[in-house]
């Protein structure tokens, strides 16, 4: 069977809907993410500071992040005091040889903090937070960090 390109309204390469997920794009404005945007691939277009901040948790909630510049200014994702991270995060040196392993503590943890240089926020990394509670996001991924290593969970 011979795959056809997909159409719509006449246009080529049109994505068919439930074939793809979204995409949000975010500035230097920051974003407060909503339920409904659950399962979006979440991307960091602004090296200045871009301040993200989660809903709150309803299990099986997911998000990725990815930048598509590296930071020069914070890139924070925050939930709220209430809600707390675990999990772990890996951090692949560039300038240094080894890699780090960071996990949120699930009591205290409730930003990521990606600067750019120590604790991850070179371009292409990618970070998943996933719900497996209302008080609970479970973190992991691989970014990309250089100098000496250091977590960004805080």
């Amino acid at each position: 069977m011979a795959l056809e390109q997909i159409t719509k309204n006449g246009e080529e390469g049109a994505v068919a809907p439930g074939l793809h997920r979204e995409v949000i794009e975010v500035d230097a404005t920051g974003k407060t993410l909503v339920a409904a945007d659950s399962d979006a691939l979440v991307v960091m277009t602004a090296a200045a500071a871009t301040a993200i901040v989660l809903p709150a948790p309803v299990a099986g909630m997911q998000f990725e992040f990815t930048s598509s510049i590296t930071a020069t200014g914070d890139h924070t994702i925050t939930t709220d005091a209430a809600t707390t991270f675990i999990g772990g995060s890996i951090i692949t040196a560039i300038d240094d040889t080894a890699s780090k392993s960071f996990k949120g503590d699930g009591t205290s943890n409730t930003v990521v903090t990606l600067n750019g240089t120590t604790t991850g926020g070179e371009i292409g990394g990618l970070i998943r937070f996933r719900a497996i509670s209302s008080t609970v996001w479970m973190v992991d991924g691989s970014v990309n960090a250089s100098g000496v290593i250091i977590t960004p969970f805080g």
